[in-house]
């Protein structure tokens, strides 16, 4: 397990539990030292386990070849992470992805597309301090094969991660890494840009439209690149549905339903603002950047995404604060409120 954070240390945790024997990297030798010598304490929703571990500060520390690995860096942090892994997997090594956005492609370059199994991290934890972890939520993971064929490694991995959460196996894993890119770029981004929570920030009828502008955009360069956008929320949250329609009846339709979304949610702070408010930055260029992109690529225009992915860095640089005045930026002038 490549990462010690909330997502990988509790994988970790529950697969060692399980029965596999588990190495850790945490890049910093005091979280390793105590997953070592007194375990991961975990608390939430699951009860409080303490889990010990073998662990390392870096990847170079690793013991031997892996047969699977799991990615659990940030989504900035990744691809560095793969060029270390590299000398750590044999030919039947498999690598698992657990970030934030679609990094499959990037990672591909280094790893061999052959080596990956897509994932989708439909639960929620929290890092609380070294080898303090909280589960937040419950959900799902969701696995598959890049290319769509049958691959007879995810069935044990299934088994794997059932220990963790409950775990389906997809054949369009891009729909659904896909999904969860459009929710990200929604929530974490605008909650770096408001600073707040996110029932705070659904709250907003105009952040509700931005909301909407930035899932039109974003399933406009799903098309262009051939990709059904399978429903988030495991089945709950169809964007075909969500955004189809244009009488004030439809507009009404999507309204309730992202203030469902905030108000089910509203205590959560998106994991890119506590990134900024840990000094790190964050995901963006993976999320709303990797929409423009593509959107580029294929000649699909993105307004609303890069004015995000711009002002978002605008905060990481220090050249602007965060704060719900963010979204009244003439950049966002075309979004029309009716008060």
């Amino acid at each position: 397990m490549i990462g010690a954070g909330a997502i990988g240390g509790v994988t970790a945790a529950f697969i060692q539990q399980y029965g596999c024997d588990v190495e850790i990297v945490c890049n910093h030798q005091e979280t390793a030292d105590k997953i070592s010598n007194l375990g991961v304490r975990i608390t939430g929703v699951k009860g409080e386990h303490m889990v010990k571990m073998k662990a390392v500060a870096k990847i170079t520390d690793l013991s031997g070849s892996k047969d699977l690995a799991f990615i659990a860096t940030k989504a900035t942090e990744c691809v560095t992470a793969a060029r270390d892994l590299l000398p750590y997997l044999n030919r039947e090594s498999a690598v698992v992805s657990l970030q934030n956005g679609i990094c499959e492609p990037s990672l591909a370059k280094i790893l061999g597309k052959e080596r990956l199994i897509g994932c989708v991290v439909n639960w929620g934890a929290s890092h609380n301090g070294p080898a303090k972890l909280e589960i937040t939520s419950g959900g799902e993971f969701i696995v598959g094969s890049l290319d769509h064929r049958p691959d007879e490694r995810l069935a044990p991995l299934q088994q794997i991660l059932d220990t963790v959460y409950p775990t389906r196996i997809s054949n369009n894993i891009m729909g659904e890494l896909y999904s969860k890119l459009i929710i990200n770029s929604c929530i974490n981004s605008l909650g770096v840009i408001g600073g707040v929570t996110l029932g705070q920030l659904l709250a907003s009828q105009k952040v509700r439209r931005i909301f909407i502008e930035l899932m039109h955009e974003a399933m406009g360069v799903a098309a262009a690149m051939g990709i059904k956008v399978e429903p988030a929320g495991s089945g709950k949250l169809d964007f075909y549905k969500l955004l189809e329609g244009k009488t004030w009846l439809a507009d009404l339709y999507r309204h309730l339903t992202i203030r469902i979304i905030g108000f089910k949610y509203r205590r959560i702070k998106s994991s890119s603002l506590q990134s900024i408010e840990r000094g790190r930055r964050t995901e963006v260029d993976f999320l709303n950047g990797y929409i423009c992109d593509r959107g580029r690529e294929h000649e699909v225009p993105t307004p609303f995404n890069d004015a995000v992915q711009k002002m978002v860095h605008e905060i990481e640089d220090g050249k602007r604060q965060m704060s719900l005045h963010n979204l009244e930026d003439p950049v966002f002038k075309m979004i029309q409120v009716k008060e």
